[in-house]
C-alpha cells in the first residue's frame, strides 16, 4: 500500500501536469475567439514558451527556437472581404519577449532566409492588423522561392479563396516543424534562430467539421501536394489542434 506522503507526492504531480497542460488557454484568454470554442492546441509544455495576442491573429511563441510555435488565425467570408491592406514591410522585434528568446533583423541579414509570415500580411483586415503582422514572431527562416511561389500560391492564397466561399468559420492554424529536434535544426544569425525542416498549416471548416492540412518541406525545390489528414498532422507534430473535436478528413 501506498504511504500517505507518496500519495501526496502523486496528487501534486497531476496537478502540476495539469496546470502546465492547461497554461497555454489561460494564456491567451485576452484572444480566445482565434480558437475553435475558445480553446487552443494543446502542445507539452516546454520552457520559454509565451502566448501573444494580437488584432488577427495569436502566436504561442518558442524562445528555443525564437519563432512560433504556432499562430491561429479565424477566416470568414466578412475578414476576407476586409483584408488587402497595403503591406508595410516594416518588420519588428516584439518588445513583449525577452531579448534573449525572440529573433532581431540583424538575424536574418545576409542569411539567404525569407522572413516568412505564418499568419500571412494577405488576410490582415485593417492597417493596425497590416503591421502587427510583420512582428518576427510571425516568421520564420523560409526558403525564398518557396515563400515567394508555391507556398504563396497553392497555400495560402487557397485558403484564402476557401475561407471565401465558406458559409461559415474557418479556423487556420500554421507553424513550422523542426526535425530531428530544434536543438539539432540549423539557425541563422547570432541569435541562432531555428530554421524549420517543414511547414504545415491546418483548415478547419466550423460549418462542416471538416480539416486538412498543406503540409511543405522548407526547400525551394518544394512543389505543390496534397494536403494530408488532420489525423497525420497529428501524427507527425504531436499537437491536438483541435481539442475536443473530432474533425472529418
Amino acid at each position: 500500500m501506498q504511504s500517505r506522503k507518496s500519495l501526496v507526492i502523486a496528487a501534486i504531480f497531476i496537478l502540476c501536469a495539469a496546470f502546465q497542460s492547461s497554461q497555454a488557454a489561460e494564456d491567451f484568454s485576452n484572444c480566445s475567439q482565434f480558437f475553435v470554442n475558445a480553446k487552443p492546441p494543446i502542445v507539452a509544455a516546454q520552457p520559454q514558451q509565451r502566448a501573444l495576442c494580437y488584432d488577427a491573429f495569436a502566436i504561442l511563441h518558442s524562445g528555443a527556437s525564437k519563432t512560433a510555435v504556432f499562430v491561429a488565425e479565424k477566416l470568414n467570408r466578412e475578414a476576407i472581404a476586409d483584408a488587402g491592406e497595403k503591406r508595410t514591410n516594416r518588420f519588428f522585434a516584439d518588445a513583449r519577449l525577452r531579448s534573449s528568446e525572440r529573433a532581431s533583423l540583424n538575424d536574418y541579414k545576409g542569411s539567404g532566409f525569407d522572413r516568412g509570415h505564418m499568419a500571412p500580411a494577405g488576410d490582415m483586415p485593417t492597417a493596425q492588423a497590416m503591421a502587427q503582422s510583420f512582428s518576427l514572431a510571425n516568421m520564420v527562416p523560409q526558403a525564398p522561392e518557396h515563400n515567394r511561389g508555391v507556398w504563396a500560391k497553392t497555400v495560402e492564397q487557397a485558403t484564402r479563396n476557401y475561407a471565401s466561399r465558406a458559409a461559415g468559420n474557418v479556423y487556420v492554424i500554421t507553424g513550422p516543424v523542426f526535425s530531428p529536434s530544434i536543438a539539432q535544426s540549423p539557425a541563422i544569425g547570432a541569435g541562432q534562430v531555428r530554421v524549420p525542416k517543414y511547414l504545415f498549416k491546418l483548415v478547419y471548416d466550423e460549418q462542416k467539421n471538416r480539416a486538412w492540412a498543406h503540409w511543405h518541406e522548407n526547400s525551394d525545390l518544394t512543389q505543390g501536394s496534397m494536403p494530408i489528414s488532420y489525423t497525420e498532422l497529428v501524427k507527425r507534430t504531436g499537437i491536438n489542434f483541435l481539442p475536443g473535436l473530432n474533425p472529418l478528413d
